[in-house]
This record gives C-alpha cells, structure tokens and sequence, in this order.
C-alpha cells in the first residue's frame, strides 16, 4: 500500500518561502509521476505540479509558474515543492500525490492522481 506524508506547511508572510516535503513509503518513485495539488477554502482542487518519474519532465501551473519549483530524490522516496513569493492566493491546503507512469504529468495533474497524502496546511498571512 503506497501512503504518502506531507510535512512544511505553516503560516508565513507575503513574499516569503516555504518548502513543502513529501515522503512515501510501500513503493518506490522510479516509475511514478509525483505532484502536488492544493485546495483553497471554497475553491476547487488544484493541480500545480508534476514530475515524471521517467525522463523529469516538469509541469507548473501558470499561477505557480516561475515562483515554485519541484524536485525529486528518488533514492530518499521523497520529493519537494520550493515556494518562492508566497501571496494570499497561495493559502490553502497542499497535497502531495502519485501515480503510477503512462498517463501522462499534465493529464494526471489534471484529471487527478491514485494516491494522496493528507495534506498540510500554508497560510500566507500578514
């Protein structure tokens, strides 16, 4: 059984940084896309990122884009989501996800992902 466990989230101030990490364990990553998605208070989930776990092709959504970034360890079974420039509209709750390979990073981030973690939460607050 693949289980995922995010940690990071926290309160911090407009402009500032947060990196989120996510751990998982029953699998390895070798063959997964791994992501991100995020649910504000009253909105929709959103996906903001991916990596292929084949070739590390990366994905951003264009409200993330050029502020966050997401890498991978695959010998740690981890990977992390580096978030530069934080704004109000970044608060929410961000879940770290899997997939197993042959979907697709986009149509995955889009459609959604077979595994969750439970999420943490980031307040981006003065």
């Amino acid at each position: 059984q693949v289980q995922l466990r995010e940690s990071g989230g926290g309160l911090v101030q407009p402009g500032g940084s947060l990196r989120l990490s996510c751990v998982v364990s029953g699998s390895t990553l070798d063959d997964y896309v791994i992501g991100w998605f995020r649910q504000a208070p009253g909105k929709a989930r959103e996906g903001v990122s991916c990596i292929s776990g084949r070739d590390g092709y990366t994905y951003y959504a264009d409200t993330v884009k050029g502020r966050f970034t997401i890498s991978r360890d695959n010998a740690e079974n981890s990977w992390y989501l580096q978030m530069n420039g934080l704004t109000r509209e970044d608060t929410a709750v961000y879940y770290c996800a899997a997939n197993r390979e042959g979907w697709g990073c986009v149509n995955l981030l889009h459609y959604g992902m077979d595994y969750y973690g439970k999420g943490t939460l980031v307040t981006v607050s003065s």
